[in-house]
Order: structure tokens, then C-alpha cells, then sequence
């Protein structure tokens, strides 16, 4: 009797999902910079919807603890990273309705700044220190978030610490040597680089895990460490394997041969709904096209646009960055031109916005602009335009050629990344090859003609608008990632 309720508890401790950690830097609805915080969310969200133990650890950044009611956790501790030694404390909040638990690393001198990562002079000089002492706290709370030891899914460079400090610092211990480490790449083109002292500040090894040509490189460390590394879409993660697609660190992808995998990730249809969303002009439908027209009519008297169906409306919402595709946007000679109007909404470098506003000044009928980001705006924007301009230079996954399907504003994008596993050419969208102004105006030029067939037009909404990008399948493929993990680790323990 006795044997046969060990083995039933053994049965259901097979079947429990895992408790997952995921270390991040930002996250969605506490602090956020761009598609890391929101994405992050999406994937723990949804993996408590479906039964996992999850939580999150970032930083206490300004402002958080003014909008979340949070409360203590534990007493003060200090940490020790290297020649610094900071006295940190660790907030919670429980949101509930099987939500992520989300914990915050408070150290006010760290971190109660006016920007994640910097401010209008540059990224924070002390940001390698920053990580460093989040990471370090994170890995001490580990066992008071979880009995057993969790799975440790860290995101991009920032929390790229927590596997250098674990397979260093806590190798000897067995409950911390138990940790399986998940890192997820969204974007390789932040890697942690800083002058190689660093690493000798911070008590971090020495002996080239974490060195990239010259210099401290933390992303080359958590790939180092990592039991299984993933990235953001399945093409992506081929393109990890090239020079351009990883930034020079290829030969790390390449080396993970197997144990590098994409997971594309989704939305929240929750959030990302025409037909039930609280702040567009009209709601529609796949089903019921004809209130679409109202959003557009919305959408150019906000910005200041000749209110009018017999044109093209092209939008973009993105950072104001080279990454996006500005220079082949503005190179093209499209925006501006008589028989189409344009709208962008999005922050970011300055040459990009002086550019921007020169357009809407010469062609202020065709051109809006609007420089001050909110989601509000988004949504009002995707449901409004005719088509979404995304000319990516790369684009790891992006969500907004996603959320503009659900709105039926077709894609218009480069052969990239998540854009290639995301857009159905000539289907749901338009995609491109070359990144040039030329590629980028044939693409708009097949999207005039589409929109010159009304019928036909309508016809690639609705088959957009049916596209299934939500996250329940990407939670079945991290439950199987988890399972290699520990595979992995338990096979490097055994060996």
C-alpha cells in the first residue's frame, strides 16, 4: 500500500508543471522600454493560465512601488558582487487570478533612476554593476520562490548574469547546481559589452567565459552556461548562426547546435481585439469589415489628414531606430507623394524625427506624425490604417505585424526574423527582400493595386484577421524546452 502512494506521488510530480523564474529587466505593466517587457509577460501570463508556478524577477525601477501596491518580502539582505557590497530588499505583488507572482529588487541608488537603462546622454555607466547586483539577489531569493529547484529562464543580456554567478559562485551547491538555465535572445544586438576590468570589479570570471573580442561580454556568458537556448521565431534562430544575424557572436549559436530553438512569440487577444476593444472609434470584425472605414475617418483627423476612402493610408508604430527600416522608408520617395497619406507614431533618434517632421511640414494633407508613444495610439492606429509598414533591417520576432492582422491593416514587410514566419505573402501581407528603398516602394506598389480591388482587398483582411497568433502554442513548446533543460542538466551532473 504504502509503495503504491510513493509511486502516485512520484506519477504527480511528473506531471506538475514546473516552477519557472523568469529573470528579465523589464516587464509589462511595471516598467517597460519595448517588445522585451510585453513579451515576457505574454509567455509567464500564459504559462500560469495553464497550471505552471511562475514568477518574475526585475528591478525596483521609479515609479513602480507609486502605481502597484507592493509589499515586503523577507528583511534587508546584503550582496556581494566582486569589490561592491549593496544592501538590497525585495518587494512583491501578487496580482491573483492565477497571475505570475512578480518580485522586485529594490536598491534604490541602483535603480530609482529616470530611465531603465540611461538617459538623453547614453546608457548608465554603473549598468554592468546594476545587473550584477539584481542577479545576485535573484539568485538568493531563489529558494525562498521555490522549494525545489526551479527552471531559470533568464532573458537577453541583463539577466545573462544570473547563469555566470550560478555555474560560478553557487557551482558547489547541489540545490543551486540542480537549476536548469533557459536563456531566451530576443535581441542579439544588445549583448552587455564593457571593458574587460569589469569582470575582475564584479567578481565575475576571468578566464574568457564571459569575453568577446577584447571585452566583457555577458550575453557570450549566458550562452556559455545556458542548458538550452532559445530566441524568438524559428527563422531567427537560423539567422543567430550567421555573422549579420547574431552581431559576431555566430560561432556561440553555432555551438549550441540543438539546444538552439525558436519559439515565435504571440499576443493577447485579450488586449489585441477590434471586436472588442474599449478605445478605437468603432468595433468590427472579421465578420463585419464595414465599421473599419469609421477608424480610418478617426485616424486622419487626429492627425490632421484629408478625411477620405479613395486613398491608401500607410502606417508605421515603431522606435525611431535604424534597425526599423527608416533609412529605406525615407529613401524610397514614397511618403509624401499625391495619392497616398501616411501616419507614424513611435520615440527615438533625433534624425530620424527631424526627417519625419520635414515631411509632415512639407505635406502636412498626407503626412502625420506623432512622436509621443502610448498604446491608446496604437490601437487607434492599427485599427485606422489601410496597411503596416515594417522594412525591418532585422526583426528577431517584432508583435506589432501581429496585432495589425488582428486589425486587418495588412503587413508590409521585410524577409526577416519573425516577418517571414508571421506574413503570408500574398495572402495576409507583403513581403521583401532586398533592404532598399526600390524593394521597400515595389512591395507599396503591389499594396495601391491591392487596395484599388475593394473586393479583394476585403478578402485578405478577413484571411489576416483569422490568422492564430496567440500564446497556448508557444507554451507547449516551452514545456517541452524545460523538459530538455533538465535533461541537459541532469546529464552534465551525472557526467
Amino acid at each position: 500500500m504504502a509503495g503504491d502512494t510513493e509511486a502516485t506521488a512520484r506519477a504527480d510530480r511528473q506531471r506538475r508543471p514546473d516552477v519557472v523564474v523568469h529573470a528579465v529587466s523589464e516587464l509589462w505593466p511595471y516598467a517597460r522600454s519595448g517588445g522585451l517587457g510585453e513579451a515576457v509577460r505574454g509567455i509567464a501570463h500564459h504559462q500560469a493560465q495553464a497550471g505552471f508556478t511562475t514568477a518574475i524577477v526585475i528591478p525596483l525601477y521609479r515609479g513602480i512601488a507609486e502605481r502597484f501596491d507592493l509589499e515586503p518580502f523577507g528583511e534587508p539582505f546584503q550582496v556581494r558582487t566582486g569589490r561592491h557590497e549593496r544592501v538590497v530588499s525585495i518587494l512583491r505583488h501578487d496580482p491573483g487570478n492565477d497571475q505570475p507572482t512578480v518580485y522586485f529588487v529594490r536598491d534604490d541608488g541602483l535603480f530609482d533612476r529616470g530611465g531603465l537603462y540611461g538617459d538623453e546622454h547614453g546608457g548608465f555607466g554603473d549598468n554592468a554593476l546594476r545587473y550584477a547586483v539584481y542577479s545576485q539577489a535573484l539568485l538568493r531569493i531563489l529558494p525562498l520562490i521555490s522549494n525545489d529547484p526551479p527552471i531559470l529562464h533568464v532573458h537577453d543580456w541583463h539577466a545573462s548574469v544570473c547563469a555566470l554567478q550560478l555555474r560560478t559562485e553557487y557551482a558547489l551547491d547541489p540545490w543551486y547546481a540542480a537549476v536548469p538555465i533557459v536563456l531566451t535572445v530576443h535581441n542579439a544586438g544588445y549583448q552587455g559589452q564593457f571593458d574587460l576590468g569589469v569582470l575582475d570589479d564584479l567578481g565575475l570570471p576571468t578566464d574568457g567565459w564571459a569575453e568577446w573580442k577584447g571585452h566583457a561580454n555577458f550575453l557570450k556568458g549566458g550562452l556559455v552556461f545556458a542548458d538550452v537556448v532559445t530566441t524568438v521565431s524559428p527563422t531567427h534562430a537560423k539567422e543567430l548562426t550567421t555573422d549579420m544575424g547574431a552581431a559576431g557572436l555566430d560561432p556561440m549559436f553555432v555551438a549550441m547546435g540543438d539546444r538552439l530553438i525558436g519559439i515565435l512569440n504571440g499576443i493577447d487577444y485579450g488586449v489585441w481585439d477590434p471586436s472588442n476593444d474599449g478605445v478605437i472609434d468603432a468595433r468590427y470584425s472579421a465578420e463585419d469589415l464595414g465599421p473599419k472605414s469609421r477608424n480610418k475617418a478617426a485616424l486622419q483627423r487626429e492627425y490632421g489628414l484629408e478625411e477620405t476612402d479613395a486613398v491608401p493610408l500607410f502606417a508605421m508604430t515603431a522606435r525611431l531606430a535604424e534597425q526599423k527600416g527608416f533609412d529605406i522608408i525615407l529613401g524610397s520617395g514614397d511618403v509624401g507623394r499625391e495619392g497616398m497619406q501616411w501616419v507614424f507614431l513611435g520615440e527615438g533618434e533625433e534624425r530620424y524625427r527631424r526627417a519625419l517632421q520635414d515631411l509632415h511640414d512639407r505635406f502636412p494633407d498626407r503626412v502625420g506624425v506623432c512622436f509621443d508613444f502610448n498604446e491608446t495610439r496604437e490601437h487607434r492606429l492599427l485599427a485606422g490604417s489601410d496597411f503596416l509598414i515594417m522594412p525591418s533591417l532585422y526583426e528577431p520576432c517584432g508583435l506589432t505585424q501581429m496585432r495589425s492582422q488582428r486589425y486587418g491593416s495588412l503587413p508590409i514587410g521585410r524577409r526577416v526574423g519573425g516577418l517571414a514566419d508571421t506574413i503570408d505573402d500574398g495572402e495576409s501581407g507583403f513581403l521583401f527582400d532586398d533592404y532598399s528603398p526600390e524593394a521597400l516602394s515595389g512591395a507599396v506598389a503591389r499594396a495601391r493595386e491591392l487596395f484599388a480591388d475593394r473586393e479583394r482587398l476585403d478578402e485578405w483582411r478577413r484571411s489576416a484577421m483569422d490568422h492564430d497568433f496567440s500564446w497556448e502554442m508557444s507554451v507547449i513548446q516551452y514545456q517541452a524546452v524545460y523538459a530538455r533543460a533538465r535533461a541537459v542538466r541532469a546529464a552534465h551532473r551525472s557526467g
